[in-house]
This record gives C-alpha cells, structure tokens and sequence, in this order.
C-alpha cells in the first residue's frame, strides 16, 4: 500500500531529534529502514538539501533547511511529488512554531514532541492522495523537482557490517544550501581582477623566461615552473571565490600558500614591493573566499 510510514524533524549539526512520530510501527523492514534513517540524520549537513536513499521496499525522503531536516520514510511506490509535497509542509509549520535560537539550545531529545500532532494530521491527508487538500501546490513542487531532481543515494552508499550502519557519500550532484554562496560583493569582484592581474603578470613574465630556455639557460627552467604555478594558483583563487567546491576555505588557504612560497623564490627576479603586491592580493583573495560563506534557505523556500 502507497502510504508515509515514519516523518521525524532533527537538528542538521548534530543529528539531534526533535520530534518523530509516535506510532510504532512494528514491521521489520521499517525497523531496518529507521536504521540507515538514523545515520542520514547525523550528516545532513554534508548532504545536499533534498535526496532520496531508496530501499529495498521502503523509501527515505528528505529535505534540510536552516539547521532543521525533515525526514520520512515510505513505500517504494509512494509518489516522489507526495513525499516532497508532505515535507514541505512540515518545514513550514515547524520554522513558524519554533524559532532557531530555541532550536539551537535544546539539548534533549524529542523536545518538540507536541509536533507530532501535526504529524499525524498530515499523514492522514497524504496517505490518501485523492483528498483534494493533499494536491495544493502539486504543480509548483513538481516544476521544483523537475528544475532541481533530488539527490538520489543509492544502498550502495550505506552499509552494515557487524550490525552498525556506515554511510558512504557519492560527489554530490544536486544543489545543496551549502553549495549555494552568497552574491558575489564589490570587493569580491575588486580581489578577482587583482588576482587576474597576478595571473597575467606571471605568466608573462613566465613566457620571457622561456626565451632563455631556447638559449640553453637550463637554470631558467625552474624560473618558468614557479612563473606558471603562480598563475595557476591566482587562477584556481578567483575560481574558489566564485564557485562552490568542498574545502573551499583549506584550498584558499594553500593557494596563498603556494603564491608565498613562488614569491619567495622569485626574489631575484621582482623587488620587494612587487613581491608585497602578489602576496597582498592572495591574501585579499583568501579573505574574500573566507567571507564569502554559504547561505541558507529563506523561510519562505518552497521546498
């Protein structure tokens, strides 16, 4: 039978339940399911925002927003649109009935059990698909998915050995709220040109020291890789800025790093101020990708 089985609400840092359902559900394959359930829950937070681990029979569904996940487990044929539909409901009455700071605090479990109530009212309106109540904003959430698929983990990415469930994370393939980066700010764009600038100077000056490959000045050659990789290195900062990637801060980081260490080596080839020039834009670069943090969903996300 099409139908939720299990909804919980859980703090994404820690895993941290805050409100399940209360009825038991005593088939075994649920019991399994409420398992890799479990694990999800404690990385939310490295996961994209909506995905999908498909079971054998039973599926977990779910979606994470301004420090609270909302999950559910169903029926394999239970309609993707529903599951998403149900847990968008229940993010939206949970932001409008417990503030974040109050969330942040709470240090037992299950401390917004009276949600249930909500809960169970809304399962019995999406386990019967053909209330008409059950299809507001159907459309709107399947142009949603549509736009932007859930993740799909697979039981490939979960494993059980000697009874304790390990997760595996695949590269994320969705848009996850920490994938998502602020807008890009004046001084943003300002650490961009001037890191294009160290990357065009560089490898400039990299093509000239060239010219004295072709005279066989084999000393040069080291002159030229540190050229090249400094303009790697301003490069792969402006992208870092711009682009989302895992361990952006630690890759900024060892950019400047990098952009020192050439620097340094470069002594005999530039002056100290222009050698205080490069070294300055990295570290405005690096602070700029620093300061660049991602951003949450809005309240009003219609997911």
């Amino acid at each position: 039978m099409s139908m939720v089985l299990f909804a919980s609400v859980v703090r994404v840092r820690d895993g941290l339940p805050l409100s399940a359902s209360t009825d038991y559900e005593h088939n075994k394959g649920v019991q399994e399911t409420k398992k890799y359930l479990k694990v999800l829950s404690k990385k939310l937070g490295h996961l994209p925002d909506r995905s999908t681990l498909k079971d054998v029979h039973y599926n977990i569904h779910f979606i994470s927003s301004l420090g609270v996940g909302y999950m559910i487990i169903c029926s394999e044929n239970y309609p993707n649109v529903l599951a998403f539909c149900f847990l968008d409901e229940l993010q939206r009455e949970f932001i409008t009935l417990y503030d974040t700071a109050r969330i942040n605090t709470v240090v037992r479990p299950y401390s917004f059990i009276e949600f249930d109530n909500f809960i169970q009212k809304t399962k019995q309106r999406f386990n019967n698909p053909r209330s008409l109540a059950t299809k507001i904003n159907l459309a709107d959430m399947q142009t949603e998915i549509k736009l932007r698929p859930a993740h799909q983990l697979t039981m490939f990415d979960v494993e059980t050995a000697n009874g304790n469930v390990r997760l595996h994370f695949p590269p994320s393939k969705g848009i996850a709220p920490n994938q998502r980066l602020e807008p890009v700010k004046l001084p943003g764009f300002i650490s961009c040109l001037l890191s294009f600038l160290c990357a065009a100077l560089n490898l400039i000056r990299g093509f000239h020291a060239m010219e004295n490959l072709f005279q066989d000045d084999e000393e040069e050659l080291h002159t030229v890789a540190v050229f090249f990789t400094g303009t790697a290195a301003c490069l792969y900062q402006c992208y870092l800025l711009t682009c989302y990637s895992g361990w952006r801060d630690l890759k900024s980081f060892l950019m400047f790093g990098l952009v020192c260490l050439c620097n340094l080596s470069l002594h005999e080839h530039r002056n100290t101020l222009q050698i205080l020039f490069h070294v300055a834009v990295a570290a405005f670069s690096t602070l700029q990708t620093r300061m660049r943090q991602p951003q949450g969903k809005a309240p009003d996300y219609n997911v």
